[in-house]
């Protein structure tokens, strides 16, 4: 499925890190919370304390996030997902594209 989104992909949390400090055009980040280095709610908590206007959504298949555990503005969807589900909550979390009107 083409959302029309552009991916750019991190094996571990420093990795994302360095591409969003690397990079203007970053709309989203979505992370697992299980991944190598700090986990993905450490992860959702650095983006939010350095770009607190980013959307954050994370995911996991098998920890569910509990009360006060996801930075505020961030969002959860468990695994397995569908992958309108994915693009309808990350619509849901971004701005709307500019018209060009």
């Amino acid at each position: 499925m083409d959302a029309g989104y552009r991916v750019f992909e991190a094996c571990e949390a420093a990795d994302a890190l360095a591409i969003l400090d690397g990079r203007d055009d970053i709309g989203a980040v979505f992370t697992d919370i299980e991944m190598p280095g700090m986990t993905g709610l450490a992860l959702a908590a650095a983006v939010r304390d350095r770009w607190p206007s980013m959307p954050v959504l994370v995911t996991s298949g098998r920890v569910r996030p509990g009360s006060g555990e996801l930075p505020n503005g961030a969002a959860y969807i468990a695994k397995p997902y569908m992958p309108g589900e994915l693009v309808a909550t990350l619509g849901k979390m971004l701005p709307a594209p500019d018209s060009g009107d």
